[in-house]
C-alpha cells in the first residue's frame, strides 16, 4: 500500500466538496454544508484565499483531505498552523492515512518555523482522539473556543 499526500488543485474542487458532505455526515452536521463547488474554487484556489488543502491518495485513489491555514501567536511571536478539517474515508480508517496527513502537516509546519499546530476535534470522537494522543498531541482545556456566525456575527457587526 502506498500513500502519498499532494497539494490540492482547482480541479480537486468537486472531490473537496464530496469528502466535506462525507465529514459533515459523520459529525452528524450534513444539514450545516453551504459549500459548493464553486464556494471551494474561490475559497480555496481564488486570489484571495489564505487556506490550502491536500488530498491523500491510497495506492493512487483519492482517500481523504485536509485544510489548513496559518495563524499567529503574539506570545510566541511567531505564525502557528491551524488545521481546520481532516478527513479519511471510513474503508481507508486505520491505513495509515490520517496520519500521514498530520505527519505531512507537523513537518510543513516546522519547515515554515510554525510554533504551534492545532486543530480541534469534537468530544465525542474517540477514534480521532486516539490517533492525536498516539502522537503525542495534548488537548487544550483550559480554552474555551467562542464563535459569531450567521445572524449573530451580523447583528454584531452593524450594532
Amino acid at each position: 500500500m502506498t500513500i502519498k499526500i499532494r497539494p490540492a488543485q482547482l480541479s480537486d474542487s468537486a472531490l473537496i466538496l464530496r469528502f466535506i458532505r462525507e465529514l459533515a455526515e459523520y459529525e452528524k452536521a450534513a444539514h450545516e454544508v453551504e459549500a459548493t463547488t464553486a464556494s471551494i474554487e474561490q475559497s480555496l484556489f481564488g486570489p484571495q484565499s489564505v487556506t490550502r488543502a491536500v488530498i491523500c491518495e491510497v495506492d493512487g485513489e483519492p482517500v481523504g483531505f485536509a485544510v489548513w491555514f496559518y495563524t499567529y501567536s503574539t506570545w510566541l511571536a511567531r505564525n502557528g498552523l491551524y488545521l481546520e478539517d481532516l478527513y479519511v474515508t471510513p474503508q481507508k480508517r486505520g491505513s495509515g492515512a490520517g496520519k500521514a496527513l498530520l505527519k505531512y502537516l507537523a513537518k510543513l509546519a516546522v519547515e515554515k518555523g510554525c510554533g504551534r499546530f492545532e486543530w480541534s476535534v469534537l468530544d465525542w470522537n474517540e477514534p480521532a482522539i486516539r490517533v492525536y494522543r498516539s502522537i503525542g498531541a495534548e488537548p487544550q482545556d483550559e480554552w474555551i473556543r467562542y464563535r459569531l456566525a450567521g445572524d449573530a456575527l451580523t447583528a454584531f457587526a452593524d450594532s
